[in-house]
């Protein structure tokens, strides 16, 4: 039961830390992007601090790619442990890996977007 909240806790980290990316990066070029610079505006007259976070773009997609690295390796080390032999529990076992993946998968999905967004496409604009 203890390894299944560990790894429940490591992929809702690893979500929070990929949409900390998304929130403080991507959004505002994907506004821009789309034309909706006035609605961005109006966002961040409501929210300030959203320029505040934007100012520390890169440290916080420094400490998430490291964040995910750390949590891909820990995920596939967990993933080669054998799971118990009674039957519930390696049904449990199995679930919590498939999960902690899914959430891993999508906060890796969520990085790779907003790391898009915010250093290879205004690039190319």
């Amino acid at each position: 039961m203890f390894i299944k909240n560990e790894s429940i806790k490591l992929g809702l980290i690893t979500l929070f830390a990929s949409s900390s990316t998304l929130v403080c990066c991507a959004l505002p070029a994907l506004f821009v992007l789309l034309g909706a610079g006035a609605t961005f505006a109006s966002i961040v007259n409501f929210f300030p601090q959203l320029i505040v976070i934007s100012q520390y773009k890169i440290s916080i997609s420094i400490f998430t790619g490291i964040i995910l690295i750390i949590a891909g390796a820990l995920i596939k080390k967990s993933s080669l442990l054998p799971c118990p032999t009674d039957p519930h529990l390696r049904d449990t076992c199995i679930k919590t890996r498939k999960r902690s993946k899914a959430i891993y998968l999508t906060s890796v999905a969520i990085f790779l977007f907003a790391s898009f967004f915010t250093y290879i496409l205004p690039i190319y604009l």
